[in-house]
């Protein structure tokens, strides 16, 4: 298959594109390098897909991009674009419109334009709210920006869906973590805070938790919705275990052999209470079932982030 994937070089899609061309695929990789996070990172992203005989790459910012030439011939789109994160949300809500909302209008009238057989929607839990425990027939009320784009997304999606055919899926995304995660994320934060002796922040008591999803597994769940997911439904890929944030900061602790210095400050609005994803849908429609342990896959994470370090030792000399 001739696969599009948006959002290539970043941490989900990156993972996403190698799976592909380790299957045989051919993959499209789409990227607009927004000031998100910094264009190296996600470049030293695409290092290991760059040169494959089977991978081309475009950065081309959905928005405003000649989309068309990209999609001829794709058998499937991807998306995985979007701009992330609560907090940004609420102070610059163009973007996260732009870029999560009108971007989208954009690649669907592209998708239908080249009759595009199969399209993936990433989208989040966050289109739930504060406490995401359950299915996907619990009531969708975001209490950020940033969920009320991607659900305004999903929408879209389904209009489309409905009026023009398009055999679409909607994959609800529960708290992704491991190697390449954002640098804006709690997780690579905490660890790249421990590895340098510095306190980290937490918002709230801590006793907040979640659905997390190791990268791998979510990759997992994206390709076989890809293969065997029903046209029109919407499917949650999470974790199969739920952990507290303690616990988290106290594995990636032990991982790293340090001793976190908490300081503590006040919930931040928009921030998640509870996550727990009930994937019984996807487990039944496409056999996806979690297979990292949070434990484990902290662990990975951390030894990432220390090999990151290790290579930029050594290119120093």
């Amino acid at each position: 298959m001739r696969i599009v994937v948006t959002g290539a070089a970043g941490f989900i899609g990156s993972h996403l594109c190698e799976a592909l061309l380790a299957e045989g695929h051919e993959v499209v990789g789409i990227d607009a390098f927004i000031d998100y996070y910094p264009k190296p990172m996600k470049l030293r992203n695409l290092a290991a897909v760059a040169e494959h005989p089977r991978y081309r790459f475009h950065e081309v910012d959905l928005r405003d991009g000649d989309l068309d030439p990209l999609l001829e011939g794709a058998d499937a789109v991807i998306n995985e674009a979007a701009m992330a994160g609560l907090m940004r949300s609420w102070s610059d809500l163009g973007a996260y419109v732009g870029c999560n909302l009108l971007a989208l209008g954009r690649l669907l009238e592209a998708s239908r334009r080249a009759g595009v057989g199969r399209f993936i929607q990433a989208s989040t839990s966050s289109v739930y709210g504060a406490g995401a425990v359950g299915d996907e027939q619990l009531a969708t009320r975001p209490v950020s920006p940033y969920g009320v784009t991607k659900l305004a997304a999903e929408n879209l999606l389904m209009a489309h869906v409905a009026t023009n055919d398009l055999p679409a899926v909607i994959l609800r995304y529960f708290s992704i973590y491991g190697p390449r995660q954002r640098p804006d994320m709690a997780y690579h934060i905490f660890t790249e805070a421990m590895l340098d002796g510095r306190p980290i922040v937490v918002y709230g008591d801590g006793r907040q938790t979640r659905s997390n999803t190791y990268v791998a597994d979510c990759v997992a769940g994206t390709m076989l919705a890809l293969a065997r997911g029903e046209a029109g439904e919407t499917y949650n890929i999470g974790g199969g275990r739920v952990i507290e944030l303690n616990r988290a900061i106290d594995v990636i602790a032990e991982a790293i052999g340090a001793r976190p210095v908490i300081e503590q400050r006040d919930p931040r609005p928009g921030d998640q209470r509870h996550t727990e994803a009930d994937t019984a849908k996807a487990e039944r429609a496409f056999g996806y079932r979690p297979a990292v342990e949070p434990a484990d896959g902290l662990v990975r994470q951390v030894e990432w982030h220390r090999s990151l370090r290790e290579s930029r030792s050594t290119a120093r000399g």
